[in-house]
């Protein structure tokens, strides 16, 4: 199923990376997962596009129907990750 934001035009929704397995971090403490790619994008967002990565605030981002999936405004972005060539 493909999300797209219509009424909330500055939201954007992230899938979010899976936790990486066998991290000594993430063994010991439960981690929020903050980094995801782009998976749509609302009207007026021109920071991003569909299918960038990203890390984002963890504390402004609202659940969907996947447990994989959240939306955040575009506000709530801290980086974008390149892919090195």
């Amino acid at each position: 199923m493909k999300n797209k934001p219509i009424a909330v035009s500055d939201r954007i929704f992230v899938r979010l990376d899976l936790p990486e397995k066998g991290n000594i971090i993430t063994l010991h403490t439960p981690q929020t997962r903050t980094i995801g790619t782009v998976e749509s994008i609302g009207p007026l967002v021109r920071s991003v596009q569909v299918g960038d990565r990203v890390l984002f605030h963890v504390f402004d981002e609202l659940p969907t129907y996947d447990e994989n999936v959240v939306v955040i405004r575009e506000r709530s972005l801290l980086g974008r990750f390149e892919t090195a060539c």
